[in-house]
């Protein structure tokens, strides 16, 4: 009846919590398929990128959700939150927009550069893609505060730009060509802005 939807409750979210809540949505996603992939007979990394394979450009969607054991899903989901929080502070769009180029360039580099017979998943080329959007935001937009939260970043995760080194058993492909995709990002998002920027700032 109509007075009982008048009367249900509605979950009334702040505006400012709802970006963090889409990421940390997407994060119980690799949670959720991870315990799914633990049933036996149920083999979902199967639908990671396969190098240079029609069908394995399903995996550029869906790889980032595949992860090899909860250890490579624990070294992934706090960084994702963390470095994935900070863009989606800018709102859900930016973050999506971010998403996008960086999955996109990280999937289409593993998918074209991998090793033949290999299946690349996981969301480290998301969180490569994520840290260097955020370092190379504050070049192109010229922000201080965007300066001021990738020297922070740079600062905390700096360390796992090691992972950009090509080792065996490792998708170094999705790693560099992630990165690659977060200064891309920048570039498309804010040099625009920052140029446009300091165009206003210079007398005639």
């Amino acid at each position: 009846m109509a007075g009982d939807d008048a009367e249900r409750p509605e979950l009334d979210l702040p505006g400012w919590l709802r970006p963090y809540l889409i990421v940390a949505l997407l994060a119980a996603v690799m949670w959720a398929v991870e315990l799914v992939d633990l049933i036996p007979g149920v083999d979902l990394d199967r639908w990671g990128i396969r190098p240079r394979q029609l069908g394995g450009l399903v995996g550029i969607v869906t790889a980032p959700f595949l992860h090899n054991g909860f250890g490579h899903l624990i070294s992934n989901t706090i960084p994702f939150i963390v470095l994935g929080g900070l863009i989606a502070a800018s709102g859900v769009a930016q973050f999506f927009r971010v998403t996008a180029i960086v999955g996109l360039t990280s999937g289409l580099g593993a998918w074209l550069l991998g090793q033949s017979g290999s299946i690349h998943i996981g969301a480290s080329g998301l969180v490569f893609g994520y840290l260097t959007y955020l370092l190379a935001r504050g070049l192109f937009e010229r922000k201080l505060t965007y300066l001021a939260v990738g020297l922070v970043v740079l600062f905390l995760y700096g360390g796992v730009l090691w992972g950009l080194v090509p080792r065996p058993g490792i998708s170094w492909q999705s790693h560099v060509f992630g990165a690659l995709g977060g200064v891309l990002a920048a570039r498309l998002l804010h040099a625009t802005k920052g140029e446009r920027r300091t165009d206003k700032a210079l007398p005639a």
